[in-house]
């Protein structure tokens, strides 16, 4: 075996060996792991999907968060309710900062209304980020049109794969968004387009300079029954989905989307962390 081949297992194999038992077995002071230095060449951040931790109170998603070494969360309104008043945001944020990690996005967010829509923007301005991630009905499109303008945020649509009536694919996105504000683009989810059948590498450079987030996670197969696992384990090239985000000088944040297990995610985390930086650092 040579040396990178080396080099690459044994930091994939980090996160998962550090943190393999459930959250609840651990010591509490266990220091958690740090990747800053690694990657400082890429363009964008990796970032955690708040969803990863739907199962979970607020505590315990920022823990597991800060132990496998990110420092930023896109945060879901079942962590901050979108009617949270000024001082529940506040406290949110120091709460988080504490925990060395920073709220970049909300969402993603389902937008059926009007006022929905103006919802939404008025909490991620009191929230104080301007990247929403939203899923409105096309007839919605032109107030979020107006509402980018008004607001100078950016606004990403979700695709969510096979079952999806709206946004099913990248392509899908686009193509109801490139006529409008440039503001209003994509969050790519790689999983997704995957089981849909497409090629989240050749999504990812036609679609890169309307992505303004992303969901990272690899799937079983690249069918409606795919399912996510741990990074490396699964169908996506994920080296050459690295490679080509790097390519289109992506700046926003790839956030891990783990969804294999809700109720106990943080080992199949950590290990998704460390294949991902063990990646970053072989290219």
């Amino acid at each position: 075996m040579n040396t990178n081949r080396r080099k690459f297992f044994k930091k994939s194999g980090l996160s998962l060996t550090a943190l393999a038992a459930s959250p609840y077995l651990l010591p509490s002071k266990m220091t958690h792991l740090s990747y800053n230095s690694i990657g400082k060449d890429m363009s964008y951040d990796l970032g955690m999907a708040g969803y990863t931790f739907v199962k979970f109170p607020l505590d315990d998603a920022l823990n597991m968060t800060e132990r496998v070494g990110i420092h930023y969360l896109c945060i879901k309104d079942f962590h901050l309710p979108m009617d949270s008043t000024d001082q529940e945001i506040a406290d949110f944020h120091k709460k988080a900062k504490a925990h060395g990690i920073e709220g970049y996005g909300v969402g993603p967010i389902y937008m059926k209304t009007e006022e929905a829509v103006n919802q939404a923007f008025d909490y991620a301005k009191r929230v104080g980020v301007n990247l929403i991630v939203g899923i409105p009905p096309y007839e919605l499109l032109p107030l979020v049109d107006q509402k980018v303008k008004e607001y100078d945020f950016h606004y990403a649509i979700h695709n969510h794969g096979p079952g999806d009536d709206l946004y099913p694919t990248p392509e899908a996105v686009y193509d109801k968004v490139k006529d409008f504000d440039e503001r209003i683009g994509l969050c790519h989810d790689i999983g997704h387009t995957k089981r849909y059948g497409q090629d989240p590498v050749a999504m990812i450079k036609k679609y890169g300079h309307r992505t303004y987030d992303m969901h990272i996670k690899d799937v079983t197969e690249p069918t409606a029954k795919g399912s996510s696992c741990e990074m490396g384990r699964g169908v996506i090239n994920l080296p050459a989905v690295f490679e080509a985000i790097r390519k289109t000088g992506y700046s926003g944040k790839c956030s891990i989307e783990f969804e294999k297990d809700n109720t106990d995610p943080l080992a199949g985390i950590a290990e998704s962390v460390g294949y991902y930086h063990a990646v970053q650092d072989m290219m």
